[in-house]
């Protein structure tokens, strides 16, 4: 490709609600172009990125027994009210209605199109175990769409699907998919962890979230030495140590707490350890009020507490001042007393001994208040976020923390959607059975932001090689010079033949044309310049642009194919 004839309109600036490096670097690099929020739009560099990385998934899914189909964007409502997420799923899903009132949505997944593509033609353990894929794009109406790719509203991904007749079998896919996952993401050559997580609307008890390193992803994941243990932080158990647990209860007793409204404020007043205090959320879900209540050295986990609850996520919010007076409580005192709610209890209540609570009136609360004597309530389980520091629950260490971009997820979904959408096979015996499921997603275009934050200095992008739009840039240093033309004209046509190749031709300034060669960053580099009086161009590497050397024009192809062999090694 010639970059006189390309559209790469470069930037020398970011606009300004560019984000992160990736967001900003896509941007300056001519590669991608906001639409609107959350809404991009793929230009010819971007694009072939992105169909590099759909092509390394492809092949890895072929040679782990998935077969590819396409199918709609568009899918009809019905299914989804079979599987009961027509609701549930929330207002990030596009809702759409054709000229007859039918209501569609723009597919944001695909466990019941998929469930319901094989029902009717998946009829006998014969067939067992399918597996099958598509890469389409995906739509979800993201509540605050930000870091470019990293969290769009339209995005491309990898779904498969896969079918079994035992939950045996289930696993066995699983498995096969996860050394899929991880052939992958090792060939991109992507910085990555597996982690515990949850299955969130997915459903299951089986997921595994991938994880690339990057200091600027939004989800953040626990880990210890060697990641022996690694999970997101909405999965990650606590293993919390009550103090107190062994001492003796003492007599309740009510006292003047004035103007202390926060854990902080308390523990200071009365001179204890926020560990001995106990804190109160007040939340409500739709007509649904809770009172939950955790130690107070600690924050509350929200995906645990709607897993716990049975509420979606996105109809929970803070309770208002007005809701909690009318409740039975008093705003900056609340204990779990005579309360018009669910009063959900963290479980290291039941073991903590003489602990701090609000009293439900102003500037009160009591002290040596004990589970069972004093109060009672729904006993939750682990409802705390992990923190730097605890003991990881498998016991392997101390928790570190690190962020990370979520670039895949795998999950065995039992027989969730198979129950709910009436797909089954029969059985040997033939009896109708229901299938066992799993499902796999790769975030393709979101795989391009993990890469870039990965792989970039201060003059742009470092693609690897099996990632760059082109493998080769050769930069004509003077376009009037017909010497340096000829040479470039002739190594341009000899390396297409073994490379994917750029040339700058442009009638540039040599600092314009090096400056969009780093920004861009393609990894093999041929400088055609003065060097040609003597046969000679440079040669250099993106990733290390300052090591240059001059070679025999005549070398230039079988230094290339060398260096091309190591930087895929």
């Amino acid at each position: 490709m010639r970059l006189s004839q390309a559209y790469m309109p470069t930037l020398r600036e970011a606009p300004q609600d560019a984000e992160i490096v990736s967001h900003k670097l896509l941007l300056r690099a001519g590669m991608i172009r906001k639409t609107c929020s959350g809404v991009y739009t793929f230009l010819p560099l971007g694009y072939r990125v992105l169909r590099n990385i759909e092509e390394i998934v492809r092949r890895n899914m072929d040679e782990y027994g998935g077969q590819e189909i396409m199918m709609s964007v568009i899918q009809p409502a019905e299914i989804w009210q079979a599987s009961g997420r027509w609701e549930k799923y929330g207002p990030e899903m596009f809702k759409v209605k054709d000229r007859n009132g039918r209501d569609f949505c723009l597919g944001p997944t695909a466990e019941e199109y998929f469930t319901t593509l094989v029902k009717d033609e998946l009829t006998s353990y014969k067939q067992l175990p399918l597996n099958i894929y598509q890469i389409q794009l995906k739509y979800r109406d993201e509540k605050r769409p930000r870091f470019g790719l990293n969290r769009s509203r339209e995005f491309l991904m990898k779904d498969a699907y896969t079918f079994d007749a035992t939950p045996e079998g289930m696993e066995a896919s699983y498995k096969n998919m996860e050394h899929c996952y991880d052939s992958i993401f090792n060939e991109i050559g992507l910085e990555y962890v597996k982690v515990d997580s949850d299955s969130g609307q997915m459903g299951g008890n089986m997921t595994i979230e991938y994880q690339a390193l990057a200091d600027t992803g939004e989800g953040a994941l626990f880990y210890t030495d060697n990641y022996k243990f690694a999970a997101t932080d909405e999965k990650c158990e606590v293993v919390y140590e009550v103090k107190n647990k062994d001492d003796a209860m003492k007599e309740k007793e009510a006292v003047k707490t004035p103007n202390c409204k926060t854990i902080e404020d308390v523990a200071n007043f009365l001179g204890k350890d926020k560990s001995e205090c106990v804190k109160a959320i007040a939340l409500k879900a739709r007509d649904e009020k809770f009172f939950v209540f955790i130690p107070g050295d600690r924050e509350l986990n929200m995906t645990k507490f709607v897993n716990y609850a049975g509420v979606n996520d996105y109809d929970v919010e803070m309770m208002d001042d007005e809701t909690i007076l009318a409740s039975g409580s008093v705003p900056g005192f609340m204990g779990p007393f005579n309360l018009e709610g669910r009063v959900i209890l963290d479980k290291r209540l039941t073991e903590m001994k003489n602990m701090v609570v609000g009293a439900n009136e102003v500037d009160a609360h009591f002290v040596n208040v004990n589970y069972k004597r004093d109060f009672d309530g729904e006993i939750a389980g682990d409802l705390l976020m992990a923190q730097v520091g605890d003991m990881a629950p498998d016991g392997s260490g101390e928790l570190k923390m690190r962020r990370g971009i979520e670039v895949g997820q795998i999950f065995g979904l039992g027989t969730k959607y198979s129950e709910s959408l009436g797909a089954g096979f029969l059985d040997e015996n033939g009896v109708k059975k229901p299938f066992w499921m799993g499902s796999y997603g790769v975030g393709i275009s979101r795989t391009i932001t993990a890469i870039i934050e990965q792989n970039y200095d201060e003059f742009g992008i470092i693609w690897p090689i099996n990632i760059a739009p082109y493998e080769v840039i050769i930069t004509v240093v003077n376009t009037a010079d017909e010497a340096q033309v000829k040479v470039a004209e002739d190594l341009y046509k000899e390396l297409s033949r073994d490379f994917t190749v750029l040339i700058d031709d442009r009638k540039e300034r040599a600092g314009v044309k090096f400056n969009d060669r780093d920004l861009i960053g393609i990894p093999l580099r041929i400088t055609v310049g003065k060097g040609v009086l003597e046969d000679k161009v440079e040669f250099s590497l993106r990733k290390t642009p300052k090591d240059r050397e001059d070679i025999k024009t005549e070398e230039v192809l079988n230094r290339l194919l060398e260096e091309r062999r190591i930087l895929c090694q």
